[in-house]
């Protein structure tokens, strides 16, 4: 008989879709629990589906279990899953109290919870950033007095770069306190700033061990990439994962996996390196966002998103990577919001990389530009592949140097 997997929040984001996608290629059958009407859902998504239920806030664990008790009445349940950071511990709520297995609660909560992931990390030896969680104005400043500026304030469940501030004086740091709702008692985390170059460690694991492994790098780091209008930012995975340069990140990342005891699942682990050397920052057991697997799956000819549900489904990888390409991709932002009237130079920047591109996004004339911290996957965007991971960097960086959008 095959395992029935219910997956929470399928129609969230297009990569929900690739994700039960891959578990009804797998064998599974799926059954999807969303808020979206069933006759208004995604073509693909209800072809993938044998069964839908309709909930009014996914996020509530209540909700979300009484479903599942219903779904579990037709046919039994095998499987709990998500691929959504928000959801993560109200699905390990539910998991739990089904006695189902997988990601658990202590877990999902240390995968999100900002300060008390670094302490649990701490304490298991992993080179973390000093970090707390505050919730007042005498908390922040005790804080910046001992460990002093420039410091990182965040959510304590902040998904991304969302809701991040970097604070180099005391004026910016109550200004952000004011913005995160400190002055109102709100929990926050707060952070040394780590100096260094910004990348993170990805890997699909079975009971704590990695059976696929990437590693990518940010141009430039996140915060000023989603907050500098004339940068064209990039994100660069590399063939070169198993080499020794990355031996170093490489079992701290398995460390940090076996410290959080996060066992079978995808993981998405965040680092910097810089002057004071390999430095944890975040992890999430998650797919990374802005369909980073459709970089690891041309690169390596396989299917991320099948490889996630064989390792769901069957405790397994269905194929090895081939690491034959580093892949990459790369936006070109607009000078100023607006609509796109055309584009300079993009015959040249086409003729170039022609070779190279297995995506890419060119908004026709009249479309309205997208807000620059909407994230990588806005306005214009290329992805390419190359065997050489230096020759890659070039040409993502030339064509943002080159390609130019005209905006009216």
């Amino acid at each position: 008989m095959p395992l029935h997997v219910v997956f929470v929040g399928p129609d969230i984001f297009s990569a929900y879709v690739e994700m039960v996608r891959g578990l009804k290629q797998a064998g599974a059958l799926v059954t999807g629990i969303g808020h979206t009407p069933q006759e208004r859902l995604d073509e693909r998504l209800a072809a993938s589906l044998d069964h839908y239920e309709r909930v009014g806030n996914v996020l509530d664990a209540g909700a979300v279990f009484d479903a599942v008790r219903r779904v579990d009445r037709l046919r039994s349940v095998d499987l709990l899953e998500t691929g959504d950071e928000s959801l993560v511990i109200p699905v390990a709520k539910a998991r739990e109290a089904l006695e189902l297995p997988g990601l658990s609660v202590r877990s999902a909560t240390l995968c999100r919870d900002k300060p008390a992931m670094k302490e649990a990390l701490r304490r298991a030896g992993v080179p973390c950033a000093a970090s707390a969680a505050v919730a007042s104005k005498g908390e922040l400043h005790a804080f910046a007095e001992r460990e002093g500026f420039p410091l990182i304030l965040k959510p304590r469940s902040a998904l991304g770069g969302l809701g991040t501030f970097r604070v180099d004086n005391v004026v910016e740091l109550e200004k952000a306190a004011v913005r995160l709702d400190v002055h109102k008692g709100a929990s926050v985390a707060i952070e040394e700033f780590v100096e260094g170059h910004e990348g993170f460690y990805d890997t699909l694991s079975v009971d704590g061990r990695p059976v696929h492994e990437f590693v990518s790098h940010y141009y430039p780091n996140v915060l000023e990439a989603l907050a500098t209008r004339g940068a064209a930012p990039q994100i660069a995975a590399t063939n070169r994962v198993e080499t020794d340069s990355y031996d170093e990140l490489r079992a701290m990342g398995r460390k940090v996996i076996d410290a959080l005891d996060i066992g079978t699942s995808a993981t998405h682990m965040e680092w910097f390196f810089g002057p004071k050397g390999l430095k944890f920052s975040e992890i999430g057991a998650r797919p990374p966002g802005e369909r980073i697997w459709d970089l690891y799956s041309a690169g390596n000819h396989i299917d991320m998103w099948f490889e996630w549900a064989a390792v769901t489904l069957h405790g397994r990888r269905a194929a090895a990577p081939s690491r034959r390409f580093a892949t990459g991709s790369v936006q070109v932002r607009p000078p100023r919001d607006g609509r796109v009237a055309g584009y300079r130079h993009l015959g040249e920047v086409l003729g170039r990389v022609h070779p190279h591109v297995f995506a890419q996004r060119l908004p026709a004339p009249g479309t309205p530009t997208d807000p620059i911290h909407k994230g990588y996957l806005n306005n214009v965007w290329f992805r390419l592949r190359h065997p050489d991971y230096d020759t890659l960097r070039e040409l993502l960086t030339w064509i943002g140097e080159r390609l130019e959008i005209v905006v009216n």
